[in-house]
């Protein structure tokens, strides 16, 4: 009796720690929607989770405004179901608030598709949004780098020109990913490309045109070896790290590479990658923005990836992890994690 009652109990024992087992391992693997799930169901937040926020988007461009953090994303779609942008905004990194439609075709009469890749900068108590519209092929079609303004990082945003601002071919240069850069001086510069060509130009004052260069060009073509798109610059200790996407966006190898200079306009010779597919983790990791916690060495990375087993080239979403320079300079290799960054409120 007594070892029939043992094993009975044995067993039940040893039932419950297999239905315990099969639970953990559930959410292991499914644990990017764990991390963000936790995020709004627990009480004590300790990450963001990656995604930061549920839905098919990339390209994210990152910025602080108002004492909050915002990205500005492409949403990944086919080309015809691309005709608006949303927004999302935070007050921690951890929680996030969906702001829809800040910008479509609706209020940009010459958009009709394929709007990318925004990029926004706060000038005078107005924003102003840079996006990518109709994914021309040829100086004949219509669309390239458009402007939409707004009194708020939300918008609503309208046409600012009521036509693209770049709508030819410069250099060889696609006009698509834009990137505005202020430089320390508070001049401000448009830098852009697809079709591995990549240019700079210096923005008038009130973004309705370009300033020439010193030899009368407009367009100064700033492409490193292994350029493919999607530009990002930023200032460090006097030294201009210029970053960019390499690969195919579509594919695994979808990653970012940078370079130094001391000018905005290089030379930039190409130093190594600073992003790419973790095979445990994501595939794809690429076409990025940086943000900067004001008055710290603090840095984060902003960007897309594509989740394991996915093989729709538009199934990418939005993500964040720490970026670390070594002691020369150097921008260390990050790593891409499923819990993403801990809670960061700005200064």
């Amino acid at each position: 009796m007594c070892i029939k009652i043992s094993t009975l109990k044995y067993s039940f024992v040893f039932c419950l720690s297999i239905v315990f087992s099969g639970n953990t391992f559930s959410q292991t693997i499914k644990k990017p929607a764990k991390d963000f799930a936790s995020k709004h169901t627990k009480t004590k937040v300790l990450t963001s989770g990656n995604p930061i926020f549920p839905g098919w988007y990339a390209d994210p461009e990152a910025r602080i405004f108002n004492h909050e953090y915002w990205v500005y994303p492409t949403f990944s779609a086919p080309y015809d179901e691309q005709v608006f942008l949303d927004a999302f905004s935070s007050p921690d990194l951890i929680h996030w608030k969906k702001h829809s439609h800040i910008v479509d075709t609706s209020s940009v009469k010459w958009s009709r598709r394929a709007i990318w890749a925004p990029s926004i900068v706060e000038k005078e108590g107005k924003f102003y949004l840079f996006f990518g519209a109709n994914d021309i092929q040829n100086n004949q079609q219509k669309g390239g780098i458009g402007i939409a303004v707004a009194n708020d990082p939300a918008g609503p945003f309208k046409d600012y020109l009521g036509k693209p601002l770049v709508d030819q071919f410069h250099n060889g240069a696609q006009p698509i990913d834009q990137f505005v850069f202020r430089d320390k001086d508070g001049q401000y510069y448009l830098i852009y490309g697809g079709w591995r060509h990549c240019n700079i130009a210096r923005l008038n004052q009130d973004f309705t045109g370009f300033l020439p260069f010193s030899d009368g060009t407009i367009f100064k073509e700033i492409t490193p070896k292994g350029y493919v798109e999607g530009s990002f610059m930023i200032l460090r200790n006097h030294k201009y790290y210029f970053m960019w996407s390499e690969g195919g966006w579509t594919g695994p190898d979808y990653s970012v590479a940078y370079a130094m200079s001391d000018s905005p306009f290089g030379p930039f010779t190409r130093i190594g990658k600073i992003l790419q597919q973790d095979s445990t983790v994501a595939t794809g990791a690429g076409h990025h923005s940086v943000i900067h916690i004001p008055g710290t060495d603090k840095w984060y990375i902003v960007y897309h990836r594509r989740p394991l087993g996915e093989t729709d080239g538009n199934h990418r979403v939005t993500c964040i992890d720490e970026m670390h320079f070594d002691k020369n300079g150097f921008i260390e290799p990050v790593k891409i994690t499923f819990a993403g960054v801990k809670k960061e409120l700005l200064p």
